[in-house]
């Protein structure tokens, strides 16, 4: 008898709790969605690192199907970051990326090409030891650099090599 108690009482609690959790939940989600307004909510596209299919490369970046000279199509200069989900240094200047996509917003492009999943991209450019960064200047070479550089080199490249800043 006591043990059916205990077990009607333990299944009162679970019930109060996870409807009082859940409860608290939908308060919390409510207010901070009236806090942040729509506009404010998704950062523009700028803003952040933009990551590439072939089909994306071929449209912003160099159309290799149409022509075989390098010729940069994008509007802004930008940065290539050749990578792989299950590499550390990789994941290790992903936020240094990140940071450097925001401080840089409306003057250049930060993509990121997953080379497990865009190998043709990755054989093009030589993408066989990753990390991989290519800074490509408006009307310049492609330049790259193989390994995980600190943020600070990376700040400096994209200074000098895509901002021509001395």
């Amino acid at each position: 008898m006591k043990t059916a108690i205990k077990k009607g009482f333990l299944f009162a609690l679970i019930v109060f709790v996870s409807s009082f959790s859940s409860n608290i939940l939908a308060q919390t989600q409510a207010k901070s969605s009236a806090k942040t307004p729509a506009k404010t909510a998704e950062k523009k596209v700028e803003d952040k690192v933009i990551h590439l299919t072939k089909s994306d490369f071929l449209k912003k970046v160099f159309n290799y199907e149409a022509s075989n000279e390098w010729k940069y199509i994008g509007d802004k200069p930008c940065v290539l970051d050749f990578y792989a989900g299950w590499c550390g240094p990789c994941r290790m200047i992903s936020p240094y990326l990140d940071q450097l996509a925001e401080e840089y917003k409306g003057q250049i492009y930060i993509y990121k090409i997953n080379v497990d999943q865009e190998k043709e991209l990755a054989s093009m450019f030589g993408a066989s030891s990753i990390p991989l960064l290519v800074f490509i200047p408006m009307k310049e070479q492609p330049q790259a650099n193989r390994g995980a550089l600190p943020k600070e080199e990376i700040k400096k490249a994209i200074d000098i090599v895509l901002l021509g800043k001395k």
